[in-house]
């Protein structure tokens, strides 16, 4: 008999698996992917980086403001998990975070100053293809069990194939395409919370769910919506009215 857990994971699954269909939205499905790491593993926060053409990783979702705000640093800094796992393509093992030391000093004292213990990434990849990581953050020490771990790379994993599948074959080519758009969509997801947090009264998160529950709600691709909320264009019942679940 299936628990509670192994239905969740299973439903997880299935929701990542179901954005492989004609102009499924990337930054939808890597929000997903943040939001499931945190629900079914167990883990504090959880964020994805993506690679730009020119090889430069990009922030594209992340399941809490905090975590945004390191993963930004990380990238500023040019130091810690995620950019160890895109480099290498290779997942970087639990490592406890200090203040100020260990591999990545500079990156550990402002994670740590977020609140988080310690770290766990893994690389997006297929095969010789990697486009990018997932970074798993704890509030404490304590390692992720093996099923946890399984599990994350079978996310990652998934989300890979989303991407990479998504629109024709694993060509070079169609590959930048997709990492292009996706980042673009991410500057423009961005510009346009800030434009119904201002309108709602609401912090960029609630912004932000409002603007992805419209956007599923009509079957609308999000970036689209987006660019209606920043040229005037959106209904206002889009950030006017109360966020559905996030869930299928």
């Amino acid at each position: 008999m299936e628990t509670s857990r192994d239905q969740t994971i299973i439903h997880s699954l299935v929701e990542i698996a179901d954005n492989l269909v004609e102009n499924f939205d990337v930054v939808d499905l890597l929000t997903s992917l943040t939001d499931r790491c945190v629900n079914v593993l167990g883990v504090s926060a959880a964020g994805v980086m993506l690679a730009s053409p020119s090889g430069e990783l990009r922030l594209v979702a992340s399941s809490s403001d905090v975590m945004q705000v390191v993963e930004l640093f990380e990238l500023q800094a040019n130091e810690g998990p995620c950019l160890d796992a895109f480099d290498t393509g290779e997942p970087v093992e639990h490592e406890n975070l200090a203040n100020g030391t260990g591999r990545w000093p500079q990156f550990a004292e402002v994670a740590y100053a977020g609140g988080f213990r310690s770290v766990f990434a893994l690389p997006l990849r297929l095969r010789d293809t990697t486009i990018g990581a997932l970074n798993l953050f704890s509030v404490d020490e304590s390692p992720m069990d093996e099923s946890d771990v399984m599990v994350a790379r079978g996310f990652a994993d998934l989300a890979t194939i989303s991407i990479l599948q998504h629109g024709g074959a694993i060509e070079t080519q169609h590959v930048n395409e997709q990492l292009t758009r996706a980042l673009k969509d991410r500057i423009v997801v961005e510009q346009a919370k800030g434009v119904v947090s201002e309108r709602a009264g609401v912090d960029m998160r609630e912004a932000f769910s409002r603007l992805r529950s419209y956007a599923r709600a009509h079957r609308l691709p999000l970036a689209e919506v987006a660019e209606a909320a920043i040229d005037g264009t959106l209904e206002a019942s889009a950030w006017l009215e109360p966020a559905s679940p996030p869930g299928r």
